[in-house]
């Protein structure tokens, strides 16, 4: 819950406030960038939610409810919706946004896709019944995908949990040493996961940094590849590459000659929906300009 003794001094005045326990990973100004914005390396409320704006107000609470540090809240303590996840990105989609994120994987976000052959989580929230029992509801979980070491969270418990299998790269495989399954190769290395899921290694935000591709629709893409609100664009994090630069800039090169995607999913950044054919012109000029940043 978040403290008003704590509240963020920076803060619009109106009810919902920051408070200064956050992390400043950035969750809810992907969620609700309306109300949401930062100050002094923190998240802070810019725009309180108009009165009657029920988008806003909703998208306030996801992010609440989404917040790694639980610093999101209202000064005059009104009551939750309910719980507003698992959320569906697209109704019929079967692909979720789960919420509920790690402080151990800085407020990662991660995924749920509900498929025939296996349910899948792309990388980790923190360890919830209020996701439990959704999850289980819909089927459990078959595989949890690792997109790299930063954001396993709370995997272990969720594959012991559901019985599920692990998959991490090899590269990354000390961040999860309870995985079952270890994925191998570099850039324009695919290896399939299971029916219409494959996996792509990335090697640049980490060494062992891997982007999952569903049904040549969804593309989870950890922390390799985002949309960025600023921009209008997408954007790779050369401030927080770990590993290499150019390698990034080649598996991403590689990801655009072997893959086509609507959906990009990441775990840090905003999520995108587009035309396939106009994510991929995207990813290329994207990627000309990484190499021209080298």
């Amino acid at each position: 819950m978040a403290r008003v003794a704590l509240r963020h001094t920076a803060n619009a005045e109106g009810a919902w406030f920051v408070d200064t326990r956050c992390i400043d990973c950035g969750t809810c100004r992907e969620v609700a960038p309306g109300t949401f914005g930062v100050a002094g390396g923190q998240s802070v409320v810019v725009r309180q939610p108009a009165a009657g704006d029920d988008g806003a107000e909703r998208d306030a609470w996801l992010a609440a409810q989404a917040c790694p540090t639980s610093s999101i809240g209202t000064v005059d303590h009104r009551p939750r919706p309910g719980r507003l996840y698992p959320r569906e990105v697209e109704a019929g989609s079967g692909v979720f946004d789960v919420g509920y994120c790690a402080e151990s994987s800085f407020g990662a976000s991660a995924w749920f896709v509900v498929r025939p052959d296996g349910n899948l989580l792309i990388d980790s929230p923190r360890f919830t019944d209020a996701l439990a029992g959704p999850f289980a509801e819909m089927g459990g979980i078959a595989h949890v995908l690792l997109t790299h070491r930063d954001d396993v969270a709370d995997a272990g418990r969720w594959a012991e949990r559901f019985g599920a299998r692990v998959w991490i790269h090899t590269d990354d495989r000390r961040a999860a040493p309870f995985a079952t399954d270890l994925l191998e190769g570099g850039a324009g290395e695919p290896t399939t996961v299971a029916p219409g899921v494959v996996a792509h290694p990335a090697p640049g935000h980490t060494k062992g940094s891997v982007v999952f591709v569903v049904d040549d629709r969804f593309c989870f893409s950890g922390d390799s590849l985002a949309w960025s609100h600023e921009r209008g664009d997408l954007t790779a994090f050369r401030g927080a590459c770990w590993y290499s630069w150019p390698e990034q800039t080649r598996s991403l090169r590689a990801l655009a000659a072997t893959s086509s995607f609507e959906w990009l999913l990441p775990g840090h950044g905003a999520r995108a929906h587009l035309p396939a054919a106009e994510l991929h012109d995207r990813l290329d000029r994207l990627v000309a300009r990484m190499a021209a940043a080298a």
